[in-house]
């Protein structure tokens, strides 16, 4: 851990590749309704972006496939934060895996900036242009994801929904590791296995949808949800809410969490994790409520060669499907 020297709330930590990362970021991805993925409205992302980063964030969490690039680089901007104090991370989506750099270049131009702080392979699914499977070995992306580096268009790279037999088949054939994993981390889905891989590798971990199924309306996601008794007995004791316990458990953990929201008072307490620190016994209770469920399991796509999460037999809607080919 390293003291951060850009303004912000999160300490930073060391990369593999010596590059430093803020602990906590701004997810910014709006999710999907019951018609299927958001549409992004004019300044949606752009303005909880600027409040992000007069806030004290300097992680922002992005993707070809969110359709907001432009907006969180006009974020930026209007933040008056100095481009050089802002982690960016954006992702290559899985119809580009053909063109890494083209895409790169491509995202750069809608965030309007020269470079991107890190650079993620979306998912090793890939899809052709009218939405069919795709079989491009995540291994010659990965060669490209390289190149990417090395030409300065992405500072660190990394990888995003990897499971572990596909991440040991990429460390055994990269030139450079990847610096960054990002999967799903929550209260409902620990993942120890795979942070106990990151870690033994020296990869560090971003954990997308980090509050779980705490405000699912749903009675299908297993506890907890923001209202349990266990959870706000604990976030009185400690003075804080009860999403500020699920992210400082996640921060505890060794876990980037990147919580998303487009209110301005949730993102300012959604940062405010660094002033006080979950006792063991209070992170194993938070453990115990692990149950290895999944908020984000696209299983329509199982039956592709390289679908990194468990299978079924009973696929659930599309919900997760693009609405576009273009990512």
């Amino acid at each position: 851990m390293c003291d951060q020297q850009d303004g912000g709330k999160a300490p930073r930590i060391t990369l593999n590749d010596g590059n430093t990362m803020p602990i906590l970021g701004l997810g910014t991805f709006l999710g999907f309704d019951e018609n299927g993925q958001k549409q992004v409205k004019e300044n949606e992302v752009a303005l909880p972006v600027t409040w992000a980063l007069n806030a004290g964030y300097r992680l922002l969490d992005t993707a070809s496939a969110y359709f907001n690039e432009d907006q969180v680089g006009l974020g930026v901007r209007k933040s008056g934060v100095p481009r050089e104090d802002v982690f960016v991370v954006t992702k290559l989506g899985s119809h580009s895996q053909r063109q890494v750099l083209q895409a790169l270049k491509a995202s750069l131009s809608r965030l309007n900036m020269t470079y991107v702080d890190l650079y993620l392979i979306h998912f090793p699914v890939a899809f052709k242009a009218d939405n069919s499977f795709d079989a491009v070995d995540y291994l010659d992306t990965w060669r490209s994801m390289e190149e990417a580096k090395k030409l300065g268009l992405a500072k660190s790279i990394g990888i995003s929904n990897f499971n572990i037999t596909q991440m040991e088949r990429l460390l055994a054939n990269c030139k450079v590791k990847p610096a960054v994993l990002q999967v799903e981390v929550n209260l409902n889905l620990a993942q120890m296995k795979v942070l106990e891989f990151a870690k033994k590798h020296n990869i560090a971990v971003m954990g997308y949808s980090p509050f779980g199924s705490l405000f699912s309306t749903s009675s299908k996601p297993p506890p907890p949800r923001v209202n349990d008794p266990t959870l706000v007995g604990m976030a009185k004791k400690y003075g804080k809410s009860v999403p500020q316990i699920a992210l400082r458990y996640l921060v505890q953990k060794g876990v980037i969490p990147i919580p998303k929201s487009i209110r301005k008072e949730k993102i300012e307490e959604n940062i405010d994790v660094f002033d006080f620190e979950l006792s063991s016994e209070d992170m194993g209770i938070l453990a115990g409520f692990n149950k290895n469920y999944r908020v984000v399991w696209p299983t329509f796509w199982q039956d592709h060669p390289y679908y990194p999460f468990e299978r079924k037999d009973r696929p659930d809607p599309d919900i997760f499907k693009p609405k576009s080919s273009k990512q």
